[in-house]
């Protein structure tokens, strides 16, 4: 690498350093009050460090996302150990507690591989819950940060309530709906490890598996089988990927394309007074919602907290049939 490209990259890492040593600073006193372990201190707030960074405990778990324009190899990683070493040094931590993966759009039958290396595992705290986060094995540590008020929302709403969760991930709404009392709750995923995942984090906070089902299922194909059983719930979370493919469906799901069936089956099969919860995991989506006749829409704008005031974050929509 020329000399004026460490030059560069040592000016980006002192602007990415002290951008969060302020962002830390202003956010930790209010972290600790909220008892919130894990928060969001960069996103993107430099236009030259295409980074998003969120702090888990002592770790933290990044993205870098796709540049406009091509970098070599080389020096990207030149660069990103210039960027981790500079959150490290904000936030008082070893190096290797910051992990900065990749972040590309998902094409055609590209799949996110679990990463090769020793594993990085926490236990945090959010909303007086524990969750287990993985910051070295995944693209994802395991607890969506910028749903945090959508956590607390299902809470408020699962009171005797029967809750399904579909592509539940590492359950985190499950866990949130049993806390607020929910009388049943089914988690489906088709992936094994996240279903265990889930039942780990049902376990660190003492939650009876007695009316908590995991289910290992294709979404698609469960909500055909729940529609023509006629089984019903009485809310029901709708999270599904951007884009993801199954090797063992062979089935593809671009949510653009294929949010409203999926909609439209959950609205089906809510019981008289239900709401369905359906969270679009991208900042950029068109919501029609003419192509849900009769139902009652309303977007969610509730506070995720300090970490994500002024930003934009992905749509939610509460929907009754």
């Amino acid at each position: 690498m020329s000399s004026s490209g460490n030059e560069k990259d040592a000016f980006q890492g002192e602007m990415l350093y002290n951008r969060i040593l302020k962002r830390y600073r202003h956010l930790k006193k209010w972290a600790k009050r909220s008892g919130i372990e894990a928060l969001r201190l960069y996103d993107r707030d430099i236009p030259e460090i295409p980074l998003v960074l969120d702090l888990y405990g002592d770790g933290v778990s990044g993205a870098l996302f796709e540049r406009p324009y091509e970098k070599a190899p080389d020096e990207e990683e030149a660069w990103l150990a210039v960027m981790r070493d500079a959150a490290a040094g904000a936030l008082g931590l070893p190096p290797r507690h910051i992990f900065i993966k990749y972040r590309k759009r998902q094409r055609g039958k590209a799949q996110y591989e679990k990463i090769k290396g020793p594993s990085f595992e926490r236990v945090i705290q959010e909303g007086g819950l524990k969750f287990r986060v993985n910051l070295s094995d995944y693209l994802d540590a395991g607890l969506f940060l910028d749903r945090r008020a959508e956590r607390a929302h299902i809470r408020s709403l699962s009171g005797g309530k029967k809750v399904l969760n579909l592509f539940c991930y590492t359950a985190s709404f499950s866990v949130y709906a049993a806390s607020g009392g929910a009388s049943e709750v089914d988690s489906v995923d088709l992936s094994n490890t996240y279903l265990n995942w889930g039942r780990a984090n049902f376990n660190l906070n003492g939650f009876s598996a007695g009316n908590c089902r995991f289910i290992r299922s294709d979404v698609s194909a469960f909500l055909e089988e729940a529609g023509r059983e006629k089984r019903r719930w009485d809310l029901i979370v709708l999270d599904p990927p951007v884009f993801s493919n199954s090797k063992m469906t062979g089935t593809v799901l671009d949510l653009r394309k294929d949010y409203i069936v999926l909609v439209n089956r959950c609205l089906a099969i809510l019981n008289p007074g239900g709401r369905l919860c359906f969270c679009a995991s991208t900042r950029r989506f068109g919501f029609d919602s003419s192509s849900f006749p009769g139902a009652e829409i309303s977007e969610f704008s509730g506070d995720a907290g300090e970490d994500f005031r002024g930003r934009k974050r992905p749509p939610c929509y509460i929907m009754r049939a």
